[in-house]
This record gives structure tokens, sequence and C-alpha cells, in this order.
């Protein structure tokens, strides 16, 4: 059994890597030949801490397997480490043999961030300038990183529901080369891309906000009852997701098939996009959105990137069954 603890993962995965993994693994989900299993998530009545686990298994990548972990969310004021804690698991499929062990944090954040950029790159127009970006914590900064690596932005707009946060991003955006500016919501229509990634539980950037045009990658609702974005935006849009079953119980798309402005049938995987079987965009005026809720195989497939570049390294460590 391979060990690749957290304190070595950023010094292995690269964003390039967490882009192809997640990519390709999206692509089989769309061909069918990888899926994901029900999640299961649970308030352990302990620490305020919800616990759970994400698993699937990717026939076409030969990758199996689970993430365990959750949200502790005292952890960062009483013990100073971060709030959210993960572990991935795999399996040989041929034998049900452990195959490794992973951290899965920093792992998380680039695999969130690379579904978003895989969005955008393949259903962004090739001549959007202006990226947008709605929320400016941990996440945001990743999310901002990765979607720089799809297209030449000549500029970064943000906004955030405490402002003071923003000069955060801001450093992100000077570090990679783009100016950034602070704006009010109504100024998002001056974005090609806007990514929001917050945790609210009422929406702020309305249709209304959204120009003809632009496409949206939402990477904050994971949960039901979250929402980051007018459901009348939906309406206007055509919508993609990593899963669609993830995307209508606790994605944006959750309020919009709840009001009857989009049916599950409107919605498409985004793999579909990437094998070839949808066209995607098919119009510059055409508002595309991507609703991201974070499925298992993404972290698996990541995971799995990690231990082979580890092993090639010779800095994972072997552990003897």
């Amino acid at each position: 059994m391979a060990i690749v603890p957290e304190g070595m993962i950023a010094d292995i995965l690269t964003r390039e890597a967490s882009f192809d993994a997640v990519e390709k693994v999206f692509a089989a989900m769309a061909a069918g030949d990888a899926y994901n299993f029900p999640v299961v998530r649970e308030a352990i009545g302990h620490e305020d801490a919800l616990y759970g686990f994400k698993g699937g298994f990717d026939r076409a990548g030969g990758v199996l397997g689970l993430k365990a972990g959750g949200y502790w969310p005292h952890n960062l004021e009483r013990r100073g480490i971060i709030n959210h804690q993960s572990t991935v698991f795999l399996f040989d499929p041929d034998t049900g043999r452990v195959k490794a062990m992973v951290g899965g944090n920093y792992l998380t954040a680039l695999r969130t961030a690379a579904a978003s950029s895989v969005s955008i790159r393949h259903l962004a127009r090739k001549d959007a300038k202006v990226l947008g970006m709605i929320g400016a914590g941990h996440q945001a900064k990743f999310q901002l990183r990765a979607a720089a690596d799809t297209h030449r932005f000549e500029k970064v707009i943000g906004w955030n529901m405490h402002p003071e946060m923003l000069p955060g991003l801001a450093e992100v955006a000077e570090e990679i080369g783009l100016p950034f500016e602070a704006v009010d919501l109504p100024g998002m229509a001056e974005a090609d891309v806007i990514i929001t990634i917050t945790s609210s539980f009422a929406p702020t950037l309305l249709a209304e906000h959204v120009s003809p045009g632009t496409h949206l990658a939402c990477m904050g609702t994971d949960t039901k009852g979250k929402q980051e974005v007018e459901a009348a935006l939906l309406g206007r849009a055509t919508v993609f997701c990593d899963e669609v079953a993830q995307s209508v119980s606790i994605g944006e798309a959750q309020h919009a098939v709840a009001a009857g402005l989009i049916a599950e049938g409107d919605i498409t995987q985004i793999g579909a996009v990437i094998n070839g079987t949808h066209a995607g965009r098919t119009s510059a005026d055409e508002i595309t959105l991507f609703d991201g809720t974070g499925v298992g195989l993404q972290d698996l497939a990541v995971a799995a990137s990690i231990v082979e570049t580890a092993l090639a390294q010779g800095t994972a460590t072997v552990v003897p069954l």
C-alpha cells in the first residue's frame, strides 16, 4: 500500500495534473464508464462536525475508492488547523485490496478548481477577457489561479459579502499578472466568465447582473438549501453539471427545477461536451452555466494521479500488506 500524506501533496500535485484527471473522469462519467456511489453525510453529534463518504468506480481509469472526511467548524479557532478534513483511499478493482491512502485536503481544493476550469475551457467564449469572482475565501484563490490557465484574461473583477476579504483575492490576481477591481453586483455585467464560490443560502447574483454570452461556474452550492444565483438565471442559460442527480438535488439546479424553470432533462453532463456528444456553446450570445456540486470520482481521479507521481518519484511510503 502506498501512503502519500497531506504534507507532501502540494509538492506533487499540479494544477495541470488536476485538470487532466478531472477532465478525463468527467468524460468517463458521460460515456457510462464511471459512476459515483450514493453519498453518505452525517452530523455525528460531536464537535458540531459533519462527516461522510464519497466514492465511485472508474472502469476506464481502473480507479476504485472513496474519500472519507467532513467539516469540523471549530478546528481553526481551537486547534489552528483547517475546518475541512479528508483522506482518500484507493483499492484494486480486480481484487478489492487497498492500494493507497492519500491526504485529501489540498487535493480537494485543486480538484474543485479544476472542475470549474474544465467548464471554462470547454464552454466560455474563446475571446473572454474579463473574469468575475463572487466570493473571496480560501477556495476562491484556487479558483482564480485555475481559471487564469484557461484563457488570456485581461482583468479580474470581484465581489464578496465581506469586502474586507477582497485584498487577498487582489494579491492572487497581481501574482498572476492581472489587474483587479472590486465591483458591486451589477458590475458583474462586465464579466465574460463568472465563478461563484460562496456558502450562501440565498441568491446574491441575479439574472439582471449577467450579460449575454457569459459563462458561469457555480461551485459553492453542494447541499440542499444552498443557493448562490437566482433561479431565473438557470432558466435563461444552457445548464451543464458534473452529475445530474446531484445537480437537481443539492446543486443550483434544485431551485430552478422546483420553480419549474428547467427540468432534469434540460441539464447536460460536462463530460458530453468533452466527448463531443454535445455541442456545448452554440452562439456568442448564449449564457452557459456549470453547476459544480463535487463528486467522489473527482477526488479519486486526482488521488490516483498523485499516487502515480509519488511512486515514480520514490516519495511515497510503501507499506507491505
